[in-house]
């Protein structure tokens, strides 16, 4: 009997992905390099610009699409208002302060290239925020992740996420005022329109989030009891995925909101209920699984090559990644009072960029701001400062050590 036709597609982009990502997660893993390193890649072995296998190009976003819902709801699970309030003095302006100077730095060196104000302005604030994923794995390395610069380690990056997917919500929406035909010749976007536009889009969203606070906070926790007291493990699995699918794809359609921001509604939602635990749990795996295939499509899209011809203007995007935001970051701390190892760790902690910068610079090049060269600028510098980032904590230590050594030296000095 002749044998029925049927699509690969899906099922041999999701299994080499896989495991291709493997491979490179053991690689890295044996060279004591993150192992989102070996997933993007993997990325770029499986990608058009080299030879061999070549995943589905159209298939790898959606499934990647999937990754980014189940990150946003895993961030929302884990975002504790109480948290965030205990190092609000330092995190919270601190934050707002990095991402506001490592933007505009950036928007500079991208107006000096030539490129227009949405390029630059995605380009800016997708290198200003930091990695949870590459953060958190480093304190827990060090058994810092419960100490007090940890904790502000973890509230900055907290507050970063919050900027981030606020930005996810606005850009679709102020995109068309950014593109060049649309911005006046003085540089600046037609003020009257983006007000409208800001306007009707917070509308949604506070529509949106108004009824998950309200209906939500009821309904979401009834459910999961209810599904609780069946026994059934895997209909709790299936009802997590559910919310945070479901809840994502409800709020793009009828709200007209990202799947980003309805996910992490979603995961704020269940972080209220006594389920949170249970939750974040059920769902690491399928998370962490459809993450990785989040960076495996994003590392399809670096070109090997661009990596080399360009090595000018990489070398300076890592050095705001790396220098820049690290210098900022140390300076805000002290300035606002923070101890010297606490501004190291900050420093140390966000001298990279991962997934959010991901999701930005693939929906600015979906909304036509960010150019491919732009992109791999950014995926470039990402490969970079994870790559470095041990060794930014390893240097930790010694360098608080010098400070407070050159410290204490200057404070006899002035006594005497």
């Amino acid at each position: 009997m002749e044998a029925l036709p049927h699509e690969t597609e899906l099922i041999a982009t999701i299994a080499v992905g896989l495991s291709a990502a493997f491979v490179g997660g053991l690689i890295a893993h044996h060279f004591r390099l993150p192992t989102l390193i070996g997933y993007l890649l993997a990325g770029v072995a499986l990608g058009p610009f080299t030879p061999g296998f070549v995943a589905d190009t159209h298939l790898a976003p959606q499934l990647a699409e999937i990754g980014v819902i189940l990150l946003m709801f895993g961030v929302g699970n884990h975002f504790s208002i109480g948290d965030l309030l205990a190092v609000r003095r330092i995190a919270v302006p601190g934050a707002i302060g990095q991402v506001a100077f490592a933007t505009t730095l950036s928007f500079a060196l991208t107006r000096f290239w030539g490129w227009d104000v949405g390029a630059g302005l995605v380009f800016g604030l997708a290198l200003s925020v930091a990695s949870t994923v590459v953060l958190l794995r480093a304190l827990e390395a060090r058994g810092q992740l419960a100490s007090d610069s940890g904790r502000v380690a973890v509230g900055w990056l907290l507050v970063e996420d919050l900027i981030t997917v606020v930005v996810l919500v606005l850009l679709p929406a102020i995109a068309p005022l950014l593109k060049p035909a649309t911005v006046g010749l003085a540089g600046n976007p037609d003020l009257g329109a983006l007000g409208v536009i800001l306007i009707l889009t917070f509308a949604k969203v506070a529509v949106f989030i108004g009824l998950m606070l309200v209906g939500g906070v009821r309904v979401i926790p009834w459910i999961l009891r209810r599904v609780e007291a069946t026994g059934s493990r895997e209909l709790f699995i299936l009802a997590i995925l559910t919310i945070a699918l479901g809840i994502a794809y409800g709020a793009a359609e009828l709200f007209g909101v990202s799947f980003a921001l309805g996910a992490f509604v979603a995961g704020v939602v269940v972080n209220e209920s006594e389920f949170s635990h249970r939750a974040a749990e059920e769902a690491m795996p399928m998370r962490d699984a459809f993450a990785v295939l989040f960076f495996v499509s994003v590392g399809m899209l670096i070109d090997p090559a661009f990596l080399v011809a360009d090595i000018g203007r990489i070398l300076a995007v890592v050095a705001i990644i790396t220098v820049g935001k690290g210098v900022a970051a140390l300076v805000i701390v002290r300035l606002l009072g923070g101890g010297t190892e606490t501004g190291l760790v900050v420093a140390a902690g966000l001298s990279q960029v991962g997934e959010f910068s991901f999701i930005l610079a693939t929906m600015g090049m979906a909304l036509g701001l960010l150019p491919v060269e732009g992109n791999n600028l950014i995926l470039a510098g990402a490969l970079v400062s994870i790559t470095l980032n041990p060794l930014l904590f390893a240097a930790v230590e010694p360098l608080r050590d010098r400070l407070t050594r050159r410290a204490r030296l200057a404070h006899q000095i002035s006594d005497a």
